[in-house]
This record gives C-alpha cells, sequence and structure tokens, in this order.
C-alpha cells in the first residue's frame, strides 16, 4: 500500500497516472485554469494610493508615479498586446487602467495643471506681490461702454467701430494714483455672448454699464448672469447721466430687481453715475475699482513662469499668427519657450495695448504676443514652459487626438437610425457657408450665430470657419460644395476674385455683424420653393354676349368693383358654382384695347380657349403674387 504522499509523487511524475482522463474531468480542469485566470484579473489589488496623470505621460513617468520599476509597467502594456517603450508616450485612459492594476486611482489633469501645481508647491508666498486688477466691462449695446473706457483712456475707440459696437475683445491699462488697473471691453452685441464669457472667466471685477436714459436691457442681464457665475465682484456705472431723460433711481430699482441693491439703498453694491461725454464722476469710478482690488488682496509672483490666457487671435499679413494675451501669474519674456493648445513654440516679440514694444509684461498685463507657429485657440491656456522635450511630447500628442477626432468625425456611417432620419427629413435644405474673418474669436462668433439660425427647413452647415483673407482654396472648396462665402472685415485675394467668377461663386463681405445676420437669412429664404398668394383684384358681370367669327364669345361686362386687368386671370362663376379658370385674351373699352378698366365701366372681355360664357355670368379677376416663403414650419 501506498501512502498518501507516496501516491501524490507517484502521480506528479512524468508518465505517472496515465489512465485516460474522462471528457467531463478534461473540461473542468479547462473551466477550472480559466476560472482562476478570471478571478486573478477580476480582483485586482485594493487601492492604497492615488497619482495624479496628465495628458502625454510616458511609460517611464508612470511607473515613477507608481512606485515600480518600468519594465513591470511595460509587461502590464504587454498583456494587454500593446507594444511600448519607456519613453513611449500613453493614453490617459489606458494609464489610468495600468494604474489600477497597480493598487492606484487616479487623478486626471492637463498637462498646464500638473506643472503648474509643481510650481505652486515650490512657490513661497514671501514671492507674492500686489498686482494689477483685472476689470471687464460689460453690458447692452450702445450703452457706452468703449465710450466710457475712450474717456478714461483718452481715445477715440468708438469713432472707428463698424456700425458703433465692438467686435472682438480689448484689453487696456490705466493708472490711477499710481496704480495700473486693466480694462477688458466686450463686445454688447447679443451675437457676442460667448466672447462676454470668455471675459468674464480671465476678470477680477465687473463693471457693468447701464444707460440712465435706457436701462436694463437683455444683455445686461446676460452680463449679470455672467459675473454671478463666476462670483466676480459687480460695480455699476450709470452711464449718460447729463441726458435730460436720464432716470438714475429707475436703474437702481431695475437692478434691485435682479439681486444688486446700491450701497446707499443699503445694499453692498457700489454704483456710481458717470459720464463718459462730460468725464463726470470718471476718477470716483477708478477710485472704487482700486478701493474694491484692495479688499480682494490680488497678488501674484512674477518670479515664476508665465501663464496667461489667449484673448484674441488673428493673422498678421506680415508677422503671421498674431494673439493678444492676458497674463495671469508669472512674467514672460522675450525668448521664452511656450505651450498653447497642439502648438509648441517660442516668443519671438511683444507688445503692450498702446503698440509700443517690450520685452518682459508683468502679471495682470495684457500684451500682443508674436511668435505662434498655428493661430491658437481663443480662451486656451498660454504656459511657459522650462522642459522643451516633454512639451513637445504633449504637443506631439495633443496634435494625434486632434487628428483622430477630425477623421472620427469626418467618417460616416449609414445605419438605419440615420438613414430614417434622412428620410424623414426628404424636404429639409442645406445652405453650405465658409466663414473668414479677421480674428480668431469674431469666427467663432459668426459661425455659432450662423448656425443657429438653422429652421426645419433650411440648415446652414458651416464647411470652414477660419481666420484670414478670402483665398483661392476658399473658393474652389465653395464651388464644389456650392457653398456661399461670407467674409467679415477680411479683403479677397486678387486670385480668389477672379476664380470666384469663373466658377460663379457668391462671396459677401461685411463688417457690422448683424447685417450678415440679416443677409444670410435672406439666402436661407432663397433656397425654399416660391411660395404665392391669390390677390382678388375685382369683379365684372355679364351682361350681354355676342358670337364673332375667328374671335369667339365676346362678353359684355360691367365691372361691380375694383378692377379688371389685362394681365389677372379670370375665374367664371355661374350660380356660385365654378365652371372655368382662365386668362383674359383680349379686354376692350369699346373699340380699343384697354390695359386695366376700373369700378363703374362697361368693356368687352373675351377669355382664352373658353366660348361657353352666358348672360349673368360673374367673372372675377384675380393674380398670384410672389411672397417671401417662411423659414419657419407652419
Amino acid at each position: 500500500m501506498l501512502t498518501t504522499e507516496q501516491q501524490r509523487r507517484h502521480q506528479a511524475k512524468p508518465g505517472g497516472n496515465r489512465g485516460p482522463r474522462s471528457r467531463e474531468d478534461r473540461e473542468e480542469g479547462n473551466l477550472r485554469e480559466r476560472g482562476g485566470k478570471r478571478q486573478m484579473i477580476a480582483e485586482p489589488p485594493p487601492i492604497d494610493r492615488e497619482i495624479t496623470v496628465a495628458e502625454g505621460v510616458t511609460v517611464k513617468e508612470l511607473s515613477e508615479k507608481l512606485g515600480v520599476k518600468a519594465n513591470l509597467v511595460v509587461k502590464k502594456l504587454f498583456d494587454k498586446k500593446i507594444f511600448a517603450t519607456i519613453n513611449q508616450t500613453l493614453d490617459v485612459k489606458l494609464a489610468e487602467e495600468v494604474a489600477r492594476e497597480f493598487g492606484a486611482s487616479t487623478n486626471q489633469v492637463s498637462y498646464e495643471q500638473e506643472s503648474t501645481q509643481d510650481i505652486d508647491q515650490a512657490e513661497d508666498l514671501k514671492d507674492m506681490v500686489r498686482r494689477a486688477p483685472v476689470v471687464t466691462v460689460m453690458g447692452h449695446v450702445d450703452h457706452g461702454k468703449t465710450s466710457l473706457l475712450d474717456s478714461i483712456r483718452e481715445t477715440r475707440v468708438a469713432l472707428r467701430e463698424a456700425g458703433g459696437i465692438t467686435q472682438a475683445i480689448g484689453a487696456y491699462t490705466v493708472e490711477k494714483n499710481g496704480k495700473r488697473i486693466v480694462f477688458i471691453d466686450t463686445p454688447g452685441h447679443k451675437a457676442f455672448t460667448r466672447m462676454r464669457s470668455r471675459g468674464a472667466k480671465v476678470t477680477d471685477i465687473v463693471v457693468l454699464v447701464v444707460a440712465a436714459d435706457d436701462g436694463v436691457m437683455p444683455q445686461t442681464l446676460e452680463a449679470i448672469d455672467h459675473a454671478k457665475a463666476g462670483n466676480t465682484p459687480i460695480i455699476v456705472a450709470i452711464n449718460k447721466v447729463d441726458k435730460p431723460d436720464a432716470q438714475i433711481d429707475r436703474i437702481k430699482q431695475q437692478l434691485s430687481d435682479r439681486g444688486l441693491l446700491a450701497e446707499d439703498w443699503g445694499g453692498d453694491v457700489v454704483m456710481v453715475p458717470v459720464s463718459a461725454k462730460t468725464g463726470q464722476n470718471l476718477g470716483l469710478l477708478l477710485e472704487m475699482i482700486l478701493l474694491v482690488a484692495e479688499l480682494l488682496d490680488l497678488k501674484a509672483n512674477p518670479a515664476r513662469p508665465a501663464l496667461a490666457t489667449v484673448l484674441e487671435a488673428q493673422l498678421d499679413k506680415g508677422r503671421g499668427p498674431v494673439a493678444t494675451l492676458l497674463v495671469r501669474n508669472g512674467t514672460l519674456r522675450t525668448g521664452d519657450q511656450f505651450i498653447v493648445g497642439s502648438s509648441f513654440s517660442k516668443v519671438r516679440a511683444m507688445f503692450d495695448d498702446r503698440g509700443n514694444s517690450i520685452r518682459e509684461a508683468e502679471p495682470a498685463m495684457p500684451v500682443e504676443v508674436v511668435g505662434f507657429e498655428e493661430l491658437p485657440g481663443v480662451g486656451d491656456t498660454f504656459q511657459v514652459v522650462t522642459d522643451s522635450v516633454k512639451a513637445k511630447q504633449v504637443v506631439s500628442h495633443r496634435g494625434n487626438k486632434e487628428r483622430e477626432a477630425q477623421m472620427a468625425k469626418g467618417a460616416r456611417t449609414a445605419t438605419l437610425t440615420s438613414l430614417n432620419q434622412q428620410f424623414k427629413e426628404g424636404d429639409l435644405k442645406d445652405l453650405n457657408v465658409i466663414i473668414k474673418a479677421d480674428v480668431g474669436g469674431m469666427a467663432e462668433v459668426v459661425s455659432e450665430s450662423l448656425q443657429q439660425l438653422s429652421t426645419d427647413k433650411v440648415r446652414v452647415r458651416v464647411l470652414r470657419a477660419g481666420v484670414g483673407a478670402i483665398t483661392e482654396d476658399d473658393v474652389l472648396l465653395a464651388s464644389a460644395s456650392e457653398a456661399l462665402i461670407v467674409g467679415f472685415n477680411v479683403k479677397t485675394e486678387r486670385n480668389a476674385v477672379s476664380i470666384a467668377e469663373q466658377q460663379k461663386v457668391d462671396i459677401r463681405t461685411h463688417s457690422i455683424i448683424y447685417e450678415l445676420i440679416d443677409e444670410v437669412k435672406l439666402a436661407m429664404t432663397g433656397l425654399l420653393d416660391p411660395v404665392y398668394k391669390e390677390t382678388v383684384l375685382g369683379h365684372a358681370e355679364v351682361k350681354q354676349t355676342f358670337k364673332i367669327s375667328k374671335i369667339g364669345t365676346v362678353a359684355g361686362c360691367y365691372v361691380t368693383d375694383g378692377v379688371i386687368r389685362r394681365d389677372s386671370q379670370i375665374r367664371v362663376m355661374r350660380g356660385g358654382e365654378l365652371i372655368h379658370t382662365g386668362k383674359i385674351d383680349a379686354l376692350k373699352r369699346f373699340k380699343n384695347d384697354a390695359s386695366e378698366v376700373k369700378n363703374g365701366v362697361e368693356c368687352g372681355i373675351s377669355l382664352a380657349n373658353f366660348n361657353n360664357i352666358e348672360d349673368g355670368d360673374v367673372l372675377e379677376a384675380f393674380a398670384m403674387e410672389r411672397v417671401l416663403p417662411s423659414l419657419q414650419a407652419q
């Protein structure tokens, strides 16, 4: 007899227990092996730490954050059938999956946030200094925002604006009592809601301009909402108090209904009556701004690498892509390497708000920067970097992701749902539009405004929204897609003009946003099928009929009301029933041809291809007039 231990050893030997296993035993063994693997995969180690993962993280950086050797991370990726080197960048989602298998949870941040966190942790409070407040001027169109800034800056910007409205974000610096204040002027027209929102996100204080002779308007309410959403202090400038119909108390009452109660009414909102035209109380307004800024205790560290926000971007014919930045922290210097969006480059030149060349930009300073490889997006974060190798890796990763997104967006799949939707939208017409504007923010605004015009009859499709002059490439795209080219504050290149004439491409350029929108609405209406409206012109009663050879039946009529015209159509009514509808062949007054016969006059009428006219019939003259079709479904 073999002991239990001897039996186990005997079975473990090669060739031991050679008896054939049943099918059930083999399947059970396979299930046990697979089940064991499932259990290992389904039960990762418990989470015992948290790490931050930024876009473009490499295998080596992830291993350092996890506190494991890089080859272990490579092995985990290999198990997922991903062959990677230690310097290869990883997608954030993949990095999260790998970290979870090592018992770590992840907190996803952008590259700029991660680099900023490192700087913030190493920052000394002694390096912090008081900075200038960033003030955003908001309000309704034509309430005097830009004129107020002009009076403060003693410039004449408003007179150069098309249609009297600001159509870009302008940033200006003024001084009061030796202290700087940075103003951002945002457009007031309703189409610029997004740009006003962008201005509110970078500001410390909002100056809400309300006209004393007009009151609280829709864009005023939008500005209040933007400021409240960002928990930004509001100072109200009641403008145009020099006008005889100014009603300051009425404005305060309207604002109190919106939750803004003036200090002199027992509230906490500073309200200053001012006049941009006469300069009344402008100094008081600046003092109130400095007082609120002092209470906010705004500070920044000029010693750290610069962090800024792109306020506006445009293509300059001589300098290439140019952007207006607001430096939020740190000091920006000529020659600094930076990353913005999916672009990595170096600052080649800088200019202040008055066009003077500068070499340094301190915190809370608006500056125009030259040196971008491509046009940045309005609202993008601008970050000065010290590790150029890592920055290039991040830019490459972002570029790949953007290309993948564009390819995915361009791919079209025909599903039953989409085909059914297309069938339902058989009457829907498309107006293809190509947009070119002078600055990036304007291109976005025009694109959004036009797409919002889409109805269930006509849809506006923006094929391209870019910055710069209208080029030959734009015309060729418009020709291929039967699109309308819309330009805003841009010119058309000479070659593009000649090609547009050959290809019969329509190019429309504008400098005022609402005129552009009105013209696109007109173009949308032109796509609809014509609509005709019937207009009854008059009635005539048949008194006697005459049969004339080679002519047919001629009705001697008396016009009872209205007018009978030679080119009008006729209905023949007999006993209240319709007998015939046709055209007039001849209309005569006595023996002479007449173009029209008015009420109370006798005439002779013969109808084309109809001779069955009897005494007592009533002839109703009418015309079909083409009217402007409605864009909305009836």
